[in-house]
């Protein structure tokens, strides 16, 4: 993911049905925060979002590793974002295997998926690529679920 990325992931998280479990869409402005953390990300822990595409070149949507803080502790999260009218098409299982393996392959121990409880689809992709429901964490007034697995 790179500052040319920037129309795309405008689009893709300022879409108002791409972020229905998150508080509001991204304006750009936060799309482009949400790149320069992804490349932050890269420069200090060798992993970050990757931008998603078809075989063809067309624009998919994001998916990668980062660092998320869960009730106190920190883990490997991996995370995905499909263009809507994309979802539902295999993309996020896809994306989120390939981050899985990559997660293994750089020595994670574990990983999680941080998932809004109504959001039954990316509970979906998380039980297909192995994780597992492990608790439900406090979350801005609700709760989350956190989605994991042992890599080792």
């Amino acid at each position: 993911m790179t500052a040319d990325d920037l129309d795309h992931m405008a689009a893709l998280l300022g879409d108002p049905e791409v972020m229905r479990y998150y508080p509001a869409p991204k304006t750009r402005a936060q799309a482009q925060a949400w790149i320069d953390w992804s490349v932050r990300s890269y420069a200090e822990h060798g992993f970050g979002l990757w931008i998603v595409e078809t075989h063809d070149g067309d624009f998919v949507g994001d998916c990668g590793l980062t660092w998320q803080s869960v009730g106190g502790e920190r883990h490997v999260e991996v995370g995905y974002h499909v263009r809507a009218g994309l979802q539902g098409r295999g993309y996020a299982t896809e994306a989120a295997t390939a981050c899985r393996d990559a997660a293994r392959a750089a020595g994670a121990e574990h990983l999680i998926a941080i998932i809004h409880p109504r959001n039954v689809p990316s509970q979906r992709v998380a039980r297909k690529i192995g994780l597992r429901l492990e608790r439900s964490v406090p979350h801005d007034g609700g709760e989350i679920l956190v989605y994991g697995t042992d890599l080792t």
